[in-house]
């Protein structure tokens, strides 16, 4: 009789795990383990992957799915966006954009097979709620491909000598107003209180002093 082999374990099989994995030493002392679950768990990655498991949890998406493969999935696409490659994002968006204008044309579906007003103002009412989610997916699209340029205007500058400094095109008369408020509050400074004159100068009165307080040799 001839034996069979054992068949292997199917590479799919593998590739199920559900719940996410960390690399823990053998002389891993108990605070590192609990930094490295805190890290974990505090992770955008990691909220991510909740959210989405809880969206799906009444569907089959996720029985085929590896977790931690998702995760570092998740955690790679971060990675681009911090490198400055927004590919992934511009392809969210784009299909956001087309998935909303699917939904707004069948909410109109809706509206035109209704025969009462309140029904046909309801679908339409969410059908251009829709569109224009739409057009600001779009325009949020157009802003990572298009940044706007930002022109921040200086400060006009006086330098006291009568050489008066004027950028961006602003007129001279905002640097003559703002000297002139500058003085005015100058001479704020020096105005009498009833009979008294504040005198800078004046020596004020010896405090005692305490012996208690002496240096420490």
């Amino acid at each position: 009789m001839t034996a069979k082999p054992k068949k292997a374990g199917k590479p799919e099989e593998e590739l199920k795990r559900k719940s996410c994995e960390l690399e823990i030493k053998k002389d891993e002392t108990k605070e590192g383990k609990a930094e490295k679950y805190a890290k974990l768990v505090a992770s955008p990655e990691f909220a991510a992957y909740r959210v989405i498991q809880s969206a799906d949890g009444k569907t089959n998406v996720h029985n085929d799915i590896d977790v931690p493969s998702f995760v570092k999935e998740l955690r790679s696409q971060s990675a681009a966006a911090n490198r400055g490659d927004f590919t992934h994002a511009e392809a969210m968006l784009m299909n956001q954009a087309t998935a909303l204008q699917t939904l707004f044309t069948r909410m109109v579906e809706q509206a035109n097979n209704q025969s009462q007003m309140p029904h046909i103002e309801g679908f339409m009412r969410l059908a251009l709620k829709a569109q224009n989610q739409c057009r600001s997916t779009l325009e949020t699209l157009a802003a990572i491909k298009n940044p706007p340029v930002i022109f921040a205007k200086q400060a006009n500058i006086n330098h006291g000598n009568g050489n008066q400094q004027v950028n961006n095109g602003t007129p001279a008369a905002n640097a003559t107003r703002t000297e002139k408020t500058i003085n005015q509050q100058s001479e704020l400074l020096e105005v009498n209180h009833g009979s008294k004159t504040m005198d800078s100068g004046a020596t004020g009165e010896t405090i005692p002093t305490n012996s208690a307080m002496a240096t420490v040799g």
